[in-house]
């Protein structure tokens, strides 16, 4: 007997490429179709219930089905659900800059809508080369990234990523970015401990810099965590000397905090651990709560007025998206802002965060398996090694991170991990109840895995 969930899934197979997926293994693991989602949990068509520990690829902030953001975006609908915004705009984006303009970091202050954090990267390196061709400096026109980053699917955004998972394949179109080898604390060249170091590691960057920083726009980062590299996270001071050296070499600072800003860190934004401000933020992601596709390249005065000219001297920005400033997104938007600050979401979160630490330490740090536990708020991940002494990873064939997810999802925890890498990103609400439940299912599912 066929049931409504098998004809879903049917249909879904026959129509849908799903993202980042090798199809063939939708043979073994049919998708899940989920009917309706509540606070940090997901409910299937067959009525089973799924914790969702990941945010829905990070961008859930408050919760499925906020009930103040559906009411925002529901007054909005009846109000105006789109606008071209040349030459047209509308109360929401205006408010929402207001707003932002006052948690940002310092100078960043013109707002470039675009519409996924893919876009906005590439809106930031374009207006990065535009403003040094219009300033003078037309031999800049590299970029720099670290090793083992990622910024996105678009090309020039793969360019600047390092995770060959998803780039590899497709150098011969890439861009040729100046690779700088990037902080690796579990594995620190210099043996030492990130809590305690000065960031010994900026000598890569600083190689880079005197080699390269006279034909170099920006450099693109990723604040303290290089989130699909399996959560890699390293030290604020890191960034404190590489804003130094950007300075020096007069090279823009592009901060992608699409996965890190918004409280995940512990701070509204990664760069606020540092106290640097970049010369561009790229957010998305938690931007909206998860509720509708955005995200913003916000900027500084200085590299605006590059582009302020008359018509006539060709010095326009000419970057859009049709999809630039919506309405709906931006209603959320504000939405989102306003009850992270009457809620003190971001502080109570942060409170949240020790504990779960804690119970994450007590539980997996003794496993033969578990080489590494790191923490940034909210954020934790457990790397998952054949040889804990000499930190040897698994054969990645083997494919033990995949192995754990399914059988998590047996027991009703998304984890969707990143390689061998076990990771919590959960909504900023989650509660201790739903912490505990998480990680006593995790565990499970790795000795099962790993017995």
């Amino acid at each position: 007997m066929h049931t409504l969930n098998d004809e879903l899934v049917a249909k879904d197979l026959k129509y849908i490429w799903h993202p980042c997926s090798q199809m063939k293994d939708y043979e073994e693991l049919s998708p899940i179709i989920i009917k309706y989602a509540k606070g940090i949990n997901l409910y299937s068509i067959e009525g089973k219930k799924y914790l969702d520990v990941v945010s829905s690829w990070w961008c859930n902030l408050l919760g499925h089905c906020n009930e103040r953001i559906s009411n925002a975006v529901k007054e909005q609908l009846d109000t105006l659900e789109h606008v071209i915004f040349a030459n047209f705009s509308h109360p929401k984006a205006i408010e929402l800059c207001e707003s932002l303009s006052k948690v940002l970091p310092k100078g960043l202050e013109k707002f470039c809508f675009t519409d996924n954090g893919s876009s906005a990267i590439e809106a930031a390196m374009k207006m990065s080369f535009q403003y040094h061709y219009q300033t003078g400096n037309p031999q800049k026109t590299r970029f720099m990234a670290l090793s083992d980053a990622y910024h996105g699917e678009t090309i020039g955004a793969l360019s600047v990523g390092g995770v060959d998972l998803y780039s590899e394949i497709y150098k011969p179109v890439l861009l040729d970015i100046v690779r700088i080898k990037g902080p690796d604390c579990y594995r620190c060249p210099f043996g030492l401990n990130c809590s305690e170091c000065e960031a010994q590691c900026i000598e890569y960057a600083k190689d880079s810099f005197e080699n390269w920083g006279d034909k170099t726009c920006a450099i693109v980062i990723e604040p303290l965590v290089q989130a699909a590299a399996g959560m890699k996270i390293y030290s604020p001071k890191y960034l404190v000397k590489l804003r130094q050296l950007c300075d020096k070499y007069n090279v823009h600072l592009i901060a992608d905090e699409i996965a890190t800003g918004y409280g995940r860190t512990g701070k509204m934004f990664a760069c606020e651990h540092a106290e640097i401000s970049p010369d561009i933020m790229c957010l998305s992601k938690g931007l909206t709560g998860g509720y509708m596709p955005m995200a913003l390249a916000v900027t500084t005065k200085k590299i605006f007025d590059a582009f302020y000219a008359p018509y006539s001297e060709g010095k326009a920005f000419m970057h859009s998206h049709t999809y630039s400033g919506n309405p709906l997104a931006c209603a959320a938007a504000c939405e989102v802002l306003r009850i992270l600050k009457d809620d003190n979401v971001i502080e109570n979160a942060q409170k949240k965060a020790v504990y779960f630490n804690k119970l994450i330490k007590d539980k997996f740090a003794n496993h033969k398996n578990v080489g590494d536990i790191r923490s940034i708020g909210l954020i934790n991940a457990i790397e998952i090694v054949s040889d804990k002494k000499n930190k040897k990873p698994f054969d990645s064939k083997l494919r033990i991170g995949y192995q754990i997810y399914k059988e998590a999802l047996k027991k009703g925890v998304l984890l969707r991990p990143l390689g061998d890498v076990i990771y919590f990103n959960p909504p900023l609400i989650i509660s201790e109840p739903d912490m505990q439940y998480a990680l006593n299912v995790a565990y499970e599912s790795l000795t099962s895995i790993l017995n």
